[in-house]
């Protein structure tokens, strides 16, 4: 076979280097190496039990077959009354499709309004994903960057970036890489932009939940009823391996939505579906906000030791489970500096090329999802390599 036999979307889908950091983590573990793993978006917490033993009585019950395209409907209503319950905002349920995976919800949301040609703008550094599933839909991810201070949403650069072909905006809030929430200004302000240029607003909302400011944050959907909002029971809920997101739905694009999915994916895993419903109850709430509880504290515990270093943030973390790192002014290159890192500490974090945007050779993102006591090691065990590197040039 020939590799001419591909196609040309192939050789424009960059490899997730964070992927070859897991490679090498995986291998040292092999060989008996202590490894601290803050790489991977996915906190050491698991499932709650609650998820669980639902999930294993529906399969007991017999829930393996498909279910409608957009999801079973009592799924369907639980979600749209946590949009109630945390928002205030009254969802219609036949406007959530849920999905394979919040990736998938994403992969729906575009299939249903990005024509071939078409450009998204993906302010960043962001989720290095997006921009290659519009290429596989032959669409044109566009990175516009975030302010040059605390990695905020800049309208100007928005305004910039705008072109006749320009028909969608992709934010995320909380952000990975940045751990930024946006507030509702900034939300009102991307709308009013959005609106001026006829553009589809796409909101990347995973990470709701897991933030740590007095109040939760606020929805796209509280100023734009239009937005495709993407979810995914992944973060918040701990669900990683159940493959199971939804999308919440413009009205105007519904049959579309259901029709595309039908073709795409038949429907999200029954036995995942039955077992979500248990998330949505008072107890697994309660746990999972502790969870939150937790990770701030992480946070709380590692953002200033890693200052202390002499690292800076890049952004504010107010959500998710992530720092955005400044490694300027220890290297020259952040890809060789997570290598040479994990090769002789074995601590593994993700270097800012996945993450695009102006920093993507000088920052680093680290995942405080191991417990306080391991991301203390971890600190101790950066503070020796700086000790012994000061300055790492690439080639060393």
């Amino acid at each position: 076979m020939s590799a001419n036999r591909l196609a040309d979307r192939t050789r424009h889908i960059a490899p997730f280097h964070v992927m070859g950091v897991l490679a090498k983590a995986r291998a040292m573990e092999a060989e008996g190496r202590s490894v601290i793993s803050l790489f991977v978006g996915e906190p050491d917490f698991g499932t709650p039990e609650a998820i669980i033993k639902a999930g294993q009585q529906a399969l007991a019950d017999g829930h393996t077959g498909y279910t409608a395209a957009m999801g079973i409907p009592a799924l369907r209503a639980a979600i749209a009354d946590r949009y109630q319950r945390w928002h205030g905002i009254t969802v219609d349920p036949a406007r959530i499709a849920v999905t394979p995976g919040g990736s998938s919800a994403l992969l729906l949301a575009f299939a249903a309004t990005i024509d071939p040609g078409k450009r998204v703008l993906l302010p960043e550094p962001g989720y290095p994903c997006n921009r290659h599933f519009l290429q596989v839909l032959n669409g044109q991810g566009v990175s516009v960057p975030l302010s040059s201070d605390g990695l905020r949403l800049d309208i100007d650069a928005l305004e910039a970036a705008v072109t006749d072909e320009t028909t969608g905006l992709l934010l995320a809030s909380p952000c990975n890489p940045t751990g930024q929430v946006l507030s509702r200004e900034e939300w009102t302000a991307a709308s009013d932009f959005a609106h001026r240029h006829d553009l589809s607003v796409f909101a990347d909302e995973i990470y709701h939940g897991l933030t740590f400011t007095e109040a939760l944050p606020p929805t796209a959907l509280a100023v734009n009823d239009d937005a495709w909002v993407t979810q995914s029971f992944s973060k918040f809920y701990g669900m990683t391996g159940w493959r199971l997101g939804w999308v919440v739905v413009p009205e105007y694009a519904v049959d579309a939505a259901e029709r595309l999915a039908q073709n795409l994916f038949l429907s999200a895993p029954a036995m995942a579906q039955h077992a979500a419903l248990t998330a949505f109850t008072p107890e697994v709430e309660q746990e999972c906000f502790e969870r939150a509880a937790e990770l701030k504290a992480r946070r709380d515990t590692l953002a200033p030791a890693i200052e202390a270093l002499g690292l800076p943030l890049l952004a504010q973390p107010d959500g998710a489970f992530y720092l955005y790192v400044d490694v300027s002014s220890v290297c020259d290159d952040a890809m060789d500096w997570c290598q040479q890192l994990l090769e002789e500490t074995g601590v593994a974090i993700a270097p800012g090329l996945d993450f695009g945007g102006a920093t993507e050779h000088s920052a680093v993102r680290i995942a405080y999802t191991v417990s306080i006591s391991r991301l203390e090691e971890a600190v101790s065990r950066i503070g020796d390599f700086l000790a012994r590197h000061p300055y790492l040039a690439r080639g060393r």
